[in-house]
C-alpha cells in the first residue's frame, strides 16, 4: 500500500470512527459526489466493518447539476423535494448518522440567473426546515468532510501543471485531518481536549458581550443568557460523541439575534450557492442586517439575506485563531469548511439549539423566546485576521481581552 492509499485508508477510518462514531445496527447515509467514489467506497467498507445496518449513498454529480440549472423549467425550482426530506426526516428520527463528503466547483453556478439559485435554495431549505432541526438539535450524528474535484483543485492550485493540481489538493486535504501524523487518532484526541479548554474557559467566564475591532470592523455581539460554547465534538440524542467537521478549529456558540450591533468586513472570499462572494461588509442594527455591500457577488449575497427574515439575523460567532494549521497553510480553498477554520467567522441565519442551556429540547419558538435566531439558512463568512482584537465584555461592563492580534488572549 502505497502512501497515498495508506493516508485515504486512515482519512475514511477516523470519518466513520470518530466523524460520526457509527455504532452497531445504526444505519448511514452519504451524501457526495462522483468526484469523491474512491474514498465514498472507503468508508462503505469501514461502515459495515464496524458493524452498520446499512449504508445508503446519495450520489450526485457537478456537471448533471449545471444541466439541470441551466435547463429544467423556471417552475421545477419551485417544487419541494418533499420526498427527499420525508426519507430524510424518518432516517434521522431512528437516529441514523450521515456523511456529507463536499468537493464541488465553487464556481459551479456562475452566469445562473440569481432567481433560480434562490428559488432552489427557498424551496429546499423549506422542505428541509425539520431535518434541519434536528441536526442543530443533535438528534443524530452527522460529519462534513471534503475530497477534491478536479475543478475544485483548479480553482485552489491555478498556477500548477493541471496533472498536480488533485494531488496537491489531496495532500493538503489529508494534512488538515491529521492523517498525515503517525497516529491519527491520537492526535485527533489531543486536538479535541485542547478545544475543549478553551471552550471551558469561556463558558467559565460567561462574557456579556463580545467586542470586535479590526481593519473595517467595529462589531459589538450581545450572547444570551445560558449560552454554551461548544468544541470540536458533540453528543447526539442516544448519549454517543461525534465531530461534526473535519477539519475543525472553532469553538462557537449562539448570539442573541437582536444583540448585534456595528460593522463587520470579510477577510475572505465565500464561496456560496456555486457562485463567489467577495469583500463585503454587513453593517447591523439591534441583530439586523441593514446595510449590505460587496465587491463580488453583491447579488448573490443579498439572495441570501433575503431568504427568509431569519437570515437578516446572525446564529453563530465562532472563534478560529489566525495561526491555525489551516491559516498557516495560506491556501485559499474557496470552500467554507475549510476557511472557516483558518478564521473567526460569523454564520447568518439559524442557531444550534445545542448553543444554549436545555436548548436540545427546545422548540423553534423556546428558542426564539430565549433569544436565538431561527432560518432555513446557515451560512458562515470569514471576518478573522491578525490585525483583529476580541474583547469579552462582562456584566457589570469590565472588558477583557479573548483575541489579541488574531490570537487568544488566553
Amino acid at each position: 500500500m502505497g502512501n497515498f492509499d495508506k493516508q485515504l485508508n486512515q482519512y475514511a477510518q477516523i470519518i466513520v470512527n470518530i466523524g460520526v462514531n457509527i455504532q452497531k445496527g445504526q444505519t448511514l447515509v452519504i451524501n457526495a459526489a462522483l468526484d469523491a467514489a474512491e474514498l465514498v467506497r472507503l468508508l462503505v467498507k469501514k461502515a459495515y466493518e464496524a458493524g452498520a445496518y446499512t449504508v445508503k449513498v446519495n450520489w450526485s454529480d457537478d456537471t448533471v447539476s449545471r444541466l439541470r440549472y441551466d435547463l429544467a423549467p423556471d417552475e421545477s425550482f419551485l417544487e419541494e423535494p418533499k420526498w427527499y426530506a420525508g426519507e430524510m426526516l424518518e432516517l434521522a428520527e431512528k437516529g441514523f448518522a450521515v456523511i456529507s463528503v463536499v468537493s464541488s466547483d465553487p464556481d459551479l453556478l456562475k452566469g445562473v440567473p440569481q432567481e433560480r439559485i434562490v428559488n432552489y435554495q427557498k424551496t429546499y431549505g423549506k422542505a428541509m426546515a425539520k431535518y434541519r432541526q434536528y441536526m442543530q438539535s443533535d438528534k443524530f450524528s452527522w460529519c462534513v468532510v471534503a475530497a477534491p474535484s478536479p475543478a475544485w483543485a483548479a480553482k485552489v492550485f491555478p498556477n500548477l501543471p493541471e496533472q498536480e493540481q488533485l494531488a496537491k489538493l489531496w495532500e493538503a486535504i489529508l494534512s488538515t485531518v491529521r492523517v498525515d501524523q503517525d497516529d491519527p487518532v491520537a492526535a485527533w484526541e489531543k486536538h479535541i481536549q485542547t478545544l475543549n479548554e478553551k471552550s471551558a474557559y469561556l463558558n467559565a467566564k460567561k462574557y456579556k458581550k463580545l467586542h470586535y475591532i479590526a481593519p473595517g470592523t467595529d462589531l459589538t455581539i450581545e450572547l444570551p443568557e445560558g449560552h454554551i460554547w461548544v468544541a470540536a465534538d458533540s453528543i447526539n440524542e442516544q448519549g454517543h460523541a461525534f465531530v461534526a467537521n473535519m477539519p475543525t478549529e472553532e469553538v462557537f456558540t449562539a448570539p442573541l439575534a437582536t444583540g448585534v450591533n456595528g460593522k463587520v468586513s470579510s477577510t475572505k472570499p465565500l464561496s456560496y450557492g456555486g457562485n463567489i462572494i467577495d469583500g463585503f461588509t454587513l453593517t447591523f442594527e439591534n441583530g439586523r442586517i441593514v446595510d449590505v455591500s460587496a465587491k463580488q457577488g453583491e447579488e448573490t449575497l443579498r439572495g441570501l439575506i433575503e431568504m427568509d427574515e431569519g437570515s437578516h439575523y446572525l446564529g453563530e460567532v465562532a472563534l478560529v485563531p489566525h495561526r491555525s494549521p489551516i491559516s498557516e497553510s495560506n491556501i485559499l480553498y474557496y470552500n467554507t469548511l475549510f476557511d472557516e477554520n483558518a478564521s473567526n467567522h460569523l454564520a447568518i441565519g439559524s442557531a444550534y439549539a445545542f448553543c444554549l442551556e436545555g436548548g436540545k429540547g427546545l422548540s423553534q419558538d423556546e428558542l426564539k423566546s430565549r433569544g436565538l435566531n431561527t432560518s432555513i439558512a446557515h451560512v458562515d463568512f470569514m471576518i478573522g485576521s491578525a490585525e483583529m482584537d476580541i474583547y469579552g465584555v462582562m456584566a457589570d461592563g469590565a472588558e477583557e481581552p479573548v483575541f489579541q492580534k488574531g490570537g487568544w488572549a488566553f
